[in-house]
């Protein structure tokens, strides 16, 4: 009986640090992490040529009462229904960052392009602002699917998902959910969220847990109907935030227009590393292109080599001497999407 009882009161206190820690992390004033505005250069459509050859038109849809905002790029030979590419851009940004220099070329090679924010993101909808759930990104990923495949401009038969870094492993699972997508286009993709977590790991455990503490505090805080708790989304080297690689605050700042905010509800630092798209790889049934940066600091290499041996016949795999952000700008731009073009031309 004394040892039950030890235990039962062992448990009892372990249950009630518990509770305390919860009450401390979401209701105690203090904790915060300091802004850090990104001072934004030259931003990159005036560094190619976007003058659209077609229709361009703003539209929406919903999904579960929210209304996501998009560009329909349309090219200029409607005498039948066009295959169509669907865009999203990758963690935390919008389609004013750079997305609609990859549409007027595909709409100039006589593609349909759909290009969308994301729930709580640019000009779409939902509350609060700046929350990056993978579980709605993947809805909205398959309600853009939903609204094109309706147009009567678009062939239902022909559609393309094009995805970059975080969005990248978005357009795996999907087409994995969907075997009715003609091919993807994975741009320097994030495909395994636990390689991630190894990478940030080199920084030092101390590190992950006061980034897990942020995630914590505004996860619990959700559950009380709080305000969010928000933490950068790029930072210098040794801050918090979700990416502090030495490249990520100024890779962000070339790709960001004026009103872009550097935050995100935190909560999101406790689920990406249990988000592994390359577990969803053999599912897929169509070509994709992966185009591996092979100086990338942000997704791992390694999980894009395991993707292309789950995806066997179906990869189709383009190397570049690069870094993450270099892909977006320049020479580098232009070998990547002229890769694209030729396998949209192929595939579709």
């Amino acid at each position: 009986m004394k040892i039950v009882k030890k235990t039962i009161q062992g448990l009892s206190i372990i249950m009630g640090l518990i509770v305390l820690y919860l009450l401390v992390v979401t209701f105690v004033p203090g904790i915060s992490v300091s802004e850090q505005p990104l001072e934004h250069g030259k931003h990159l459509t005036t560094q190619v040529d976007i003058k659209p050859s077609g229709a361009t038109r703003y539209v929406s849809f919903g999904i579960k009462g929210t209304s996501l905002h998009a560009w329909l790029f349309l090219p200029e030979d409607l005498s039948a229904p066009v295959p169509c590419v669907i865009m999203a851009h990758g963690f935390g940004l919008t389609k004013d960052m750079g997305l609609e220099s990859y549409a007027v070329r595909y709409q100039k090679a006589g593609f349909a392009v759909l290009v969308f924010d994301y729930r709580h993101f640019g000009k779409s909808g939902g509350e609060p602002r700046q929350l990056i759930w993978i579980p709605y990104q993947l809805e909205d990923w398959l309600a853009a699917i939903k609204y094109v495949r309706n147009l009567k401009e678009i062939d239902s038969g022909r559609i393309a998902l094009w995805g970059t870094s975080f969005s990248g492993g978005h357009v795996i699972v999907t087409a994995a959910k969907d075997n009715q997508i003609a091919c993807v286009v994975a741009q320097c993709p994030a495909l395994d969220g636990h390689a991630l977590r190894k990478m940030i790991l080199k920084r030092g455990v101390g590190y992950l847990l006061r980034l897990i503490i942020h995630g914590q505090r505004d996860y619990f805080r959700s559950w009380f109907g709080l305000s969010p708790h928000k933490i950068p989304i790029a930072g210098k080297p040794g801050s918090i935030a979700c990416l502090t690689t030495p490249d990520a605050y100024d890779g962000y700042g070339s790709l960001v227009t004026d009103g872009f905010i550097n935050e995100v509800c935190a909560r999101i630092v406790i689920r990406a590393d249990r988000y592994r798209p390359v577990t969803h790889a053999h599912n897929v049934r169509c070509p994709v292109l992966l185009q591996i940066c092979d100086h990338d600091s942000i997704t791992p290499q390694s999980a894009a080599e395991e993707t292309e041996k789950e995806l066997g016949k179906y990869a189709d795999v383009k190397h570049y001497p690069i870094s993450h952000f270099d892909i977006y700008t320049g020479e580098n731009f232009e070998k990547s999407v002229n890769d694209q073009l030729e396998f949209l031309r192929k595939h579709l």
